[in-house]
């Protein structure tokens, strides 16, 4: 019984062959993607707007009801609120985004906090409130701004990594790359206004992980064979490479989409903007990896003697007296 092969042995793509219109094409992207941010803004949800927590328990209950209660509370119109498991299993955190109207508005603030309360009591009389507080967009704004300080310190941390693994022009392109699959990311929830948290952050940190990992592997194969194939044409050689790895790339992103297309079509509400980043982030990871990472290298000037060791003077003179030159 012959195996499944997705990408035959003999694949030839000639990828390089378009690397300059796909490269303004995702240049445009980039550049779309930022005016939407920049002027529609992105939808920022509680941790990072600002709101109204609730903790409590369900004191009657071994587990609590949180699938209901997003429900029941998301016809309060106050958004859609993020409802966490906190403590013991029936222990939970209830967080909504305050209005405009209610920012800076202690009395305001507390009476949402108070209809909250009631909305759940009328369902679950067993439920205590342990806390009651108000997370202010002060604290928000601090939480912004870390989650910015996250992406880049990583993203940083990754180029430097791959300049001391293979080269500064690897990790430029690596850098590129993940701004690429970054930006686009952000444009997509500047488009449609789809929550922003902290989950979304997670997410892009998760991108950068998968479009690294494929990125790595790509460079691995190109360091291979510049030092296997010293005459060949970079670009053809880069093509080569790609395509030796691109059996690895189709498998590891088809796995990943056979679980994340189920969760996006049917996965709950307070999951679809987690897993609608991750799937975007496939696309746009396993993308860059070929025509961002990849031709770049060409435009930085890496060559086919790049990784051949460079023979010192000392040593050449030492070879010219053993008579082997």
């Amino acid at each position: 019984m012959r195996l499944l092969k997705l990408v035959p042995d003999d694949t030839n793509i000639k990828f390089l062959k378009w690397r300059v219109p796909f490269y303004i094409v995702s240049c445009l992207l980039i550049a779309a993607s930022w005016a939407l941010v920049l002027t529609k803004g992105l939808n920022y949800g509680v941790d990072f707007a600002g709101g109204q927590e609730i903790a409590g328990t369900f004191t009657g209950e071994q587990e609590a009801p949180i699938p209901e209660l997003r429900d029941t509370l998301s016809q309060l119109d106050y958004g859609e609120p993020v409802i966490q498991r906190f403590g013991e299993a029936n222990q939970v955190s209830i967080r909504v985004r305050l209005p405009d109207s209610a920012e800076g508005d202690p009395a305001a603030a507390n009476r949402i906090s108070e209809e909250i309360i009631r909305t759940v009591t009328a369902a679950h009389p067993d439920f205590r409130v342990d806390s009651n507080n108000t997370v202010s967009g002060k604290v928000s704004g601090e939480f912004r701004e870390k989650s910015v300080y996250a992406l880049i310190f990583a993203m940083l941390a990754i180029s430097v990594y791959i300049w001391i693994r293979f080269e500064w022009q690897f990790g430029i392109g690596a850098l590129f790359a993940l701004f690429h699959d970054v930006s686009l990311t952000l444009g997509m929830f500047a488009l449609f206004q789809m929550e922003f948290s902290l989950q979304i952050i997670a997410a892009i940190l998760a991108i950068i992980g998968y479009s690294l990992n494929d990125t790595i592997v790509v460079y691995d194969r190109i360091r291979e064979n510049l030092k296997k194939f010293r005459k060949m044409p970079l670009p053809e050689l880069l093509d080569l490479s790609v395509n030796e790895t691109l059996a690895r790339t189709v498998m590891t992103s088809l796995t990943l989409l056979v679980a994340l297309i189920p969760l996006l079509l049917f996965g709950p509400e307070s999951l679809f903007g987690l897993v609608a980043a991750i799937t975007l982030g496939i696309f746009v990871g396993t993308y860059s990896s070929v025509y961002m990472a990849a031709p770049i290298l060409i435009w930085l000037g890496v060559k086919s003697d790049s990784f051949v060791p460079q023979e010192s003077v000392a040593e050449r003179q030492e070879r010219k007296a053993r008579g082997e030159i």
